[in-house]
């Protein structure tokens, strides 16, 4: 093996690595009995990100124009509230914030149906700390959606 191989695999990481051995893993969301794609399947990374920046700036919107003074700094103290409550009051009730609505997502429970609200609650405080949406696992959900129970499908 030359070394542009090894520097190849040390930086596509361990499932490549794995995947070249013959290791079969599957596609996202078979383990958690999902369908491959359309309606039901695991949300893509970029309508995910998408949704939340879509959400991220209406809630700055709201924090700049109702509670900041015309100040960006605390228009974006303000947001990180919004957003926890805008979470908490969406994704517990109709399953999806605007955001998501928008790009045709939605957040169910692991077992399917709609995410209860105690679960709803734990994600979105998990979600405004950021960290655990950071460390996905080979489903691509973030530790926030792990430890809630919950998966972010397509519409």
């Amino acid at each position: 093996m030359d070394k542009r191989q090894a520097i190849g695999s040390w930086l596509s990481g361990p499932r490549a690595a794995a995947e070249q051995m013959g290791v079969e893993f599957g596609y996202r969301g078979e383990r958690l009995g999902l369908p491959e794609s359309g309606p039901g399947s695991i949300a893509p990374l970029g309508r995910r990100f998408a949704a939340i920046f879509i959400d991220w700036a209406l809630c700055l919107l709201i924090g700049f124009g109702l509670f900041a003074g015309g100040n960006m700094q605390r228009a974006s103290n303000w947001a990180l509230l919004i957003f926890l409550v805008l979470s908490l009051l969406t994704v517990g009730t109709v399953g999806c914030t605007p955001g998501k609505r928008l790009l045709g997502l939605r957040v169910v429970g692991e077992a399917g149906g709609r995410l209860p609200f105690p679960r709803a609650a734990l994600r979105s405080v998990l979600l405004a700390l950021a960290i655990p949406a950071l460390v996905w696992d080979r489903d691509s959900r973030g530790l926030h959606d792990r430890l809630a129970r919950a998966v972010q499908v397509r519409g």
